[in-house]
């Protein structure tokens, strides 16, 4: 009777470390001394890690040009914020491939031996927020949670998540996290000529947005600082190429050679983008080597 009382202890035993395995663990710290920056991974069963990455891009401030007064604004922010100073989450928004992305890499390089770090999130995963902050809010360094290409559709989870985590929770803000996002949509949500017929007007004139547009906007609102990008003229898309090519170890006065096939190559692509002048300087450089 003992024996089969124990043999079904040990069962029981290990059916709950089986339960135990695959439920979701409170999220862990990890090796604060591997990188300067992470990345949040959500696995199948729930687990979320925060996982070192193992090869940062190496942009400096000075590799991106034609964008000075959106590096003047976050080189501004994320100053204050290293020298624990009062600073905003920053909201990156406009034309596809013009820099939003690398401008926040670049900042990190740049304040990275001041104690900036980056921990990248998904949009999927922005339901977490909180236990990440919860990792981080009493460690020494300070941390840029980094959303790229953030957008939602109507009812999505992470939407009401970093909602709240920008305002409004009944969580005090944590002074050494900040939230930097890009987005080629300025609102953040999809928006409709329909929504428009939710405005008001009163008597005097005065326009009033609707609930609909009340809340289009009031994610967007909640990021202190916004730093607009826009479409390059042909000028700054060839000033943008030439520094890629001097990057890649071409001499001083190739552009001049490379002029017309990099005109050509942004027709093709139909965009002056700073990563389209990326994208051709990396294959003239590779042909010309």
């Amino acid at each position: 009777m003992n024996e089969s009382f124990e043999r079904l202890i040990q069962r029981a035993e290990l059916l709950m470390q089986r339960i135990e395995s695959v439920l979701p663990q409170p999220l862990s710290a990890p090796d604060w001394t591997a990188s300067v920056a992470y990345r949040y991974r959500k696995r199948s069963s729930g687990h979320g890690t925060l996982e070192p990455v193992r090869h940062v891009a190496s942009l400096g401030l000075s590799d991106l040009k034609e964008i000075d007064g959106q590096k003047e604004k976050m080189q501004r922010n994320t100053e204050q914020f290293v020298r624990g100073l009062p600073a905003n989450n920053v909201l990156l928004t406009g034309a596809r491939g013009t820099g939003k992305s690398s401008l926040i890499k670049a900042c990190l390089n740049a304040y990275a031996d001041q104690g900036l770090r980056l921990i990248e999130v998904d949009k999927a995963d922005l339901v977490d927020l909180p236990d990440i902050i919860d990792v981080v809010s009493e460690r020494p360094e300070k941390f840029m949670i980094f959303c790229d290409d953030l957008s939602f559709e109507d009812g999505e989870p992470g939407y009401k998540a970093l909602k709240s985590i920008l305002d409004g929770s009944v969580a005090a803000a944590t002074p050494n996290v900040l939230i930097y996002a890009t987005s080629n949509r300025r609102h953040l949500l999809p928006e409709y000529m329909k929504d428009n017929l939710s405005y008001t007007h009163t008597e005097d004139g005065e326009v009033h947005p609707g609930e609909v547009i009340e809340e289009k906007i009031s994610l967007s609102e909640r990021f202190g600082l916004w730093v607009s990008f826009y479409p390059f003229s042909q000028d700054e898309y060839l000033t943008i190429v030439g520094q890629w090519l001097t990057a890649l170890g071409l001499p001083e006065g190739t552009l001049d050679k490379a002029r017309p096939e990099a005109l050509v190559w942004a027709l093709e692509r139909g965009s002056r983008s700073g990563r389209v002048a990326y994208q051709f300087a990396r294959d003239y450089a590779g042909r010309n080597a």
